[in-house]
């Protein structure tokens, strides 16, 4: 007896929907939401499980807390749904959902052992976005007084106060504020960066990666963190997709009469990559192509980047094409774990 559930998880409550296998609504119940709570309500019902609930805050721990007590647990990432909606009506759509197949592509949760490292990560990354924050603030504060600092010389604490004296001096504290914003900033991501590569070296798979072209320690670790493992993806195309290197080609108005028949129009195709994707892997590996043939030694790819640009291809798109190399390399070398040896 199979049993298909559809959980619309809030704050303070859960609302439940269970169904049959055959779309009969079996019961409907809110739950408190309390982990011992929910896995109550998870052993008092019979037969198989399977629970269905939306991506969000509390998904990877809802994950790892009921799928010992279910026989599959999908997450699912919501989309907007302009009919009537309510607790009941969210959670029963989820388990109607699960019970035909039209999930689609659920999200993945990575297994409780990798919970450290991409913590470590997410934390790095949001103190990198607030120490960019915070000099941009400092700046744009000596902007609209007409100063302009030269290079990086306002982000280093020994520098700053030459430059702070140029404003009035009824903004000088607020600028001596904000540089000790900054510089606690940095002290703070300096600490998380060293917490997370100490956590990525505890996996052997890092220092494969950190051979591949483009990537080094800081890169390895934020692509071990959100891939976690490259089995996820058959062929490279698919990993391409993930990463929003797939190529995405549009017509319309495809087909038009001719002699009693129907033939192919000459249309224009649009074309550009796909925008369903995972934008950090996207960022990494733009990046690393631009390290790769900026700012490395001669190397095979800097070659190919080379070649491109005198064929005639765009700079952007010459960059693309290198990204999309480094990502089919680092694939193929985690899968076969072995170490980036360039072909002369």
């Amino acid at each position: 007896m199979e049993r298909y559930l559809g959980l619309d998880v809030h704050r303070d409550s859960t609302s439940v929907a269970v169904m049959s296998a055959r779309g009969k609504r079996v019961r409907r119940d809110r739950v408190e939401t309390n982990g011992q709570a929910l896995v109550g309500y998870l052993k008092s019902l019979a037969g198989e499980l399977h629970l269905c609930l939306e991506e969000g805050e509390w998904s990877q721990w809802l994950v790892e807390i009921l799928s010992p007590h279910a026989k599959r647990v999908v997450v699912y990432r919501p989309q907007w749904n302009p009919g009537p909606k309510n607790d009941q009506i969210d959670a029963h759509n989820l388990a109607d959902r699960l019970r035909t197949g039209r999930i689609g592509c659920p999200v993945y949760k990575a297994p409780q052992r990798w919970a450290k490292l991409r913590e470590t990560v997410r934390v790095h990354t949001k103190l990198t976005q607030d120490v960019v924050r915070a000099k941009q603030r400092l700046k744009g504060l000596l902007r609209r007084r007409g100063v302009v600092p030269r290079s990086a010389e306002l982000y280093d604490p020994s520098r700053r106060k030459g430059w702070v004296a140029k404003l009035p001096a009824g903004l000088r504290s607020s600028a001596e504020l904000l540089g000790r914003e900054l510089d606690c900033l940095e002290q703070l991501r300096a600490e998380a960066e060293r917490a997370m590569l100490t956590e990525a070296r505890r996996f052997k798979i890092t220092r494969i990666l950190e051979t591949a072209p483009g990537i080094g320690p800081k890169r390895a670790a934020l692509l071990l963190a959100v891939v976690v493992t490259p089995h996820r993806f058959r062929t490279k195309r698919q990993f391409w997709s993930y990463c929003g290197f797939a190529v995405v080609t549009r017509t319309s108005s495809d087909w038009v009469p001719s002699d009693g028949g129907w033939r192919r129009a000459p249309v224009i195709k649009t074309r550009g990559l796909n925008r369903s994707c995972n934008r950090s892997l996207k960022a990494l590996f733009k990046g690393a192509a631009i390290s790769a043939v900026e700012h490395s030694k001669p190397n095979p790819l800097r070659e190919k980047y080379e070649q491109l640009l005198a064929a005639g291809t765009k700079p952007n798109l010459a960059k693309l094409t290198i990204a999309r190399s480094i990502a089919a390399i680092v694939l193929a070398m985690w899968k076969t774990e072995t170490q980036y040896k360039p072909v002369s």
